[in-house]
């Protein structure tokens, strides 16, 4: 057993800066933590330091992005705790992380409005759409309105679809920005139809009235309202005497506008972050709110992180010289003292084909030499530009797992079964009650909406469904369904045994149905027993279904009892799903103009900006070794060489005093070295002196 550390030891581990960031005092602190500093650690001896110094964990509230990073600290938080010596503290029985308020910004804003919301108006016992639901609510309310028909002959006659009427929808509300400079900055092809979306924007609010449904922009647009409100802001605030939030760099106006809610002069408050890794603009996180800390919080105290744990100086040295050339930025400057290392690789390579052969010889000559597949990475801007090396990895028989796919509740026999526990948690939900009914044989859309009105009117009593006589083929299922909505309802308890058995009910229920409907029935089976046998972690159906919504799973995988630690595999990841990863080895790929940045995101500066960040977070997951890889030519069809093509420009993040930090070679028939420093690039497209030539022969 371990002898108890005295407190004078809590900061031995902690370089200098983060000791000065973690017993900061009470004033505004924003931690400015470049990549691979530590950030977490940090973060989590600050957490652990305010209870140490006499703070109640049940006065702390840290907000992360997501549950498993919430866990994650709380871990962190309990193990440095645990590891003191009680005598030296007058009450021990605080030095728990197990009081400590925190999750993600949507999970804390449901216990708020769970425990509070009556004070702005809102039913405790709402349901939470996720983002398939609610463009599922959006387009009921289309269905009452008189919009023009998607398939219209012109593309300016056609009103947009569900999901761009969703992203306008979540655009205003969490830039808090009017429609009108919405659709001018971000949906200028949506403009004519302006006064039809206010509209339907209005008929979906209604509906999520009548049915006591929230969204997510809701939770934060509810939670901010009670920040604001005269009587819940006052209560909110007297809850804390600290707060915490990660990934400051992540948030959105709505989220700043809430914690100014909450900590209206700062005291009190942290933010964790990077502003040279805010790259979720299209979630509509903004850069400025941590670019901005310091003047929205006056006697805001600023503490870089620069010492990096994660990367070879040479690497670091790369890094630091592509986001020097960033507008505008908190100044940091990573070093390492892991010594110099392998310098970063710039590989132009014949075409695309060449560029999937020089990966696969790559990696596998890395893993003949004792490193394994999954500690190697290959990044790419979007999706598609893996196709080429997918197949071929397929080809050769290597495995690969990709990350940045559809979520596990995404697909449609979890979310079906989900549709059951959500009817019973609350009848009105429209959406839930729709899935639901249109499982059965014999049930329309019409059907579907008369039993949902009947439903309505008897005030959510599953019973009054049995006025309804069902069609032949459904006239055995339909009193077995009515008893299962009528037990899930009455709620068999809220013990841990009483989900799993709610579950149960319904998969045995549903299991017909979904044979009936879907192909690879037996893995979707699968992927239900094993949402069975992790409801148990559960306290209540209204915690599951909350967390579910909120935060699910990735993927199956995420569920499993006993995943196998041995397989090994090649990791593929956009570089979004790659924030927050570290592999040893990493390869940055279609490092052109026009893949990186991408053409559809340059549009502005402020788009190139984020485009430069977004390439500096590639570029930072490597520990060991960097590649950064060019097709030279990208032709046009079917990747022959006979066919029509284009010559590349290596990425503008990449300029010829940054190449100098690089090792240069070249993969394939390259027709010049373009990575040579101070080389300009080919004049594609220019054959005037050719041209010059010829006329001469008739001139």
């Amino acid at each position: 057993m371990s002898t108890p550390a005295p407190k004078s030891d809590f900061l031995s581990s902690l370089n200098e800066a983060q000791r000065a960031a973690v017993t900061h005092e009470s004033q505004p602190l924003l931690i400015v933590a470049g990549a691979g500093t530590g950030k977490t650690t940090t973060l989590a001896h600050r957490v652990a330091w305010q209870v140490v110094s006499g703070v109640r964990p049940e006065r702390i509230l840290l907000l992360t992005f997501s549950r498993r990073a919430a866990a994650e600290m709380m871990r962190r938080v309990d193990s440095l705790l645990s590891a003191l010596d009680e005598s030296e503290f007058a009450d021990a029985e605080q030095l728990s992380a197990r009081q400590i308020r925190g999750g993600t910004f949507h999970s804390v804003a449901t216990k708020f409005l769970r425990r509070h919301g009556q004070l702005i108006g809102l039913y405790p016992d709402f349901t939470i759409l996720d983002r398939g639901d609610a463009e599922d609510l959006l387009n009921l309310a289309r269905a009452g309105m008189e919009l023009p028909k998607a398939t219209g002959k012109r593309q300016r006659d056609r009103f947009p679809l569900k999901n761009t009427c969703m992203d306008i929808y979540s655009r205003c509300v969490n830039t808090q920005r009017k429609i009108d400079d919405v659709l001018k900055q971000w949906f200028p092809w949506c403009i004519p139809f302006r006064d039809k979306l206010a509209e339907l924007f209005g008929q979906y609010a209604q509906l999520k009235e009548e049915q006591r449904v929230l969204d997510f922009d809701d939770l934060l647009l509810f939670w901010n309202a009670l920040a604001q409100d005269k009587d819940g802001g006052p209560l909110l605030r007297e809850q804390f005497d600290r707060i915490l939030v990660d990934e400051y760099q992540d948030t959105n106006v709505l989220q700043a506008e809430i914690l100014r809610g909450m900590a209206p002069d700062g005291v009190g408050l942290t933010a964790v972050g990077d502003d040279a890794q805010s790259i979720y603009s299209f979630r509509a996180a903004t850069v400025r709110n941590i670019l901005d800390f310091p003047d929205e919080f006056p006697n805001t105290k600023v503490i870089p992180l620069e010492q990096n744990y994660r990367s070879m100086q040479s690497i670091l040295d790369l890094t630091n010289g592509v986001i020097a050339e960033a507008a505008e930025r908190h100044h940091k400057n990573l070093w390492s003292d892991r010594g110099r290392g392998q310098e970063p690789t710039l590989v132009t390579c014949g075409d695309e084909d060449s560029q999937t052969d020089f990966l696969i010889e790559e990696v596998l000559n890395n893993r003949e030499q004792g490193k394994l597949l999954r500690e190697q990475a290959v990044l790419f801007r979007s999706s598609h530009h893996s196709m080429s090396l997918e197949a071929e990895l397929g080809r050769r028989h290597i495995p690969f797992q990709k990350y940045g796919g559809l979520r596990f509740l995404e697909t449609a026999h979890i979310k079906d079964l989900i549709s059951f526990l959500r009817l019973a948690e609350n009848p009105f939900d429209a959406v839930a009650g729709f899935r639901t009914l249109l499982l059965l044989p014999g049930i329309g859309q019409a059907k579907a909406r008369s039993l949902l009105d009947h439903l309505r009117q008897s005030g959510g009593r599953f019973d009054s469904w049995k006025e309804f006589k069902p069609p032949a083929s459904l006239k055995d299922l339909w009193p077995k369904f009515i008893q299962l909505m009528t037990r899930l309802i009455d709620r068999p308890g809220s013990s841990e045994a009483g989900l799993p058995a709610e579950l149960h009910a319904v998969r045995l229920f549903y299991t017909p149905l979904l044979e009936a409907k879907y192909d690879n029935a037996k893995p979707r089976v699968n992927d239900l027993k094993q949402l069975e046998l992790m409801a148990g972690r559960y306290r209540d159906r209204t915690e599951f279904l909350a967390e579910m919504t909120l935060d699910p799973p990735s993927s199956t995988q995420d569920l499993a009892d006993n995943p196998s630690l041995d397989d090994d595999y090649l990791v593929l990841s956009t570089i979004h799903s790659a924030k927050g990863l570290e592999w040893d080895t990493v390869y940055v790929i279609h490092a052109a103009d026009g893949n990186i940045p991408a053409d559809q995101a340059t549009g502005t500066d402020e788009e190139i900006e984020e485009e430069r960040r977004l390439f500096y977070v590639a570029l930072t997951r490597a520990k060991n070794q960097l590649y950064v890889c060019r097709p030279e030519r990208y032709f046009f069809k079917n990747r022959r060489r006979s066919d029509f093509g284009s010559l590349s420009k290596t990425t503008r993040f990449l300029p010829s005093k940054i190449q100098k930090l690089c090792q240069i070679r070249s993969w394939g028939e390259v027709l010049g070295d373009s990575f040579t420093p101070g080389q300009t690039d080919l004049p594609i497209g220019d054959t005037t002196e050719i041209r010059n030539r010829i006329n001469r022969l008739w001139s």
